[in-house]
């Protein structure tokens, strides 16, 4: 019997969950749910959209569960405090992980996970509540990923890091072996982090400048064309 649920939000985050939680891991989606003020539709991906006040009238938390389908807002603040709210109404907040990951037996996690395809893990990492992990990133044996973390696509995590609570590792960052990573710290795109970083450091990277011939100009200039 597939377990029925409740999604909280209705925005892009909540649409990819919704596909996972439906097609590969078995969960029924009866609603969604937002704050009240937040409320603009009656109805989203054919599902009936409820104010989050009113929720446990319509889906009791002893006959369904919620999943926190909220970005990384305030360092994933936002979605840690909806989180907590659902809980503090009686729900049980599922994880959704593909079963296409492959997770390792020996790998944990916490509630409101959220895996996805191909993602990479490896035995002996443990994993706690409230993580994204996007498709194509990798996490190193021993690894230890704290609460409310976002692993954006093909990060990389080497073996036995610590990463810090509430932390966010953007597009091909990269996290070398046997370092810590402090709480919410931002660590941005291709960035390389080698030692270990202090709360609420950030980390980016300079964005490749164009080069001054244009597109048309370089093709002539260069042998792509003839590739």
């Amino acid at each position: 019997m597939k377990k029925k649920i409740v999604i909280f939000g209705i925005g892009k985050i909540a649409e990819i969950v919704y596909y996972y939680a439906t097609q590969d891991c078995g969960f029924e989606v009866k609603a969604f749910c937002v704050d009240d003020s937040f409320k603009t539709s009656d109805n989203f991906l054919g599902k009936p959209v409820i104010g989050f006040g009113q929720v446990e009238n319509t889906y009791p938390p002893s006959e369904y569960n919620m999943f926190v389908a909220v970005g990384y807002h305030d360092l994933n603040a936002l979605r840690k405090q909806k989180c907590t709210e659902s809980m503090e109404k009686g729900y049980t907040l599922v994880s959704i992980i593909s079963p296409f990951t492959n997770l390792p037996s020996n790998v944990t996690f916490g509630y409101n996970c959220f895996i996805m395809p191909p993602a990479i893990i490896h035995p002996c990492v443990a994993i706690g509540n409230n993580v994204f992990i996007w498709s194509g990133a990798l996490v190193g044996h021993h690894s230890r990923i704290s609460d409310h973390c976002w692993l954006t696509s093909n990060c990389n995590i080497g073996g036995n890091v610590e990463l810090g609570e509430q932390t966010f590792v953007a597009l091909n960052a990269t996290i070398a072996n046997s370092i810590a990573i402090g709480k919410f710290c931002f660590l941005g795109a291709n960035t390389l982090v080698t030692k270990t970083m202090a709360d609420e450091q950030v980390v980016i990277s300079e964005s490749s400048k164009p080069i001054r011939l244009n597109s048309k100009q370089f093709l002539k200039m260069s042998s792509f064309s003839s590739l």
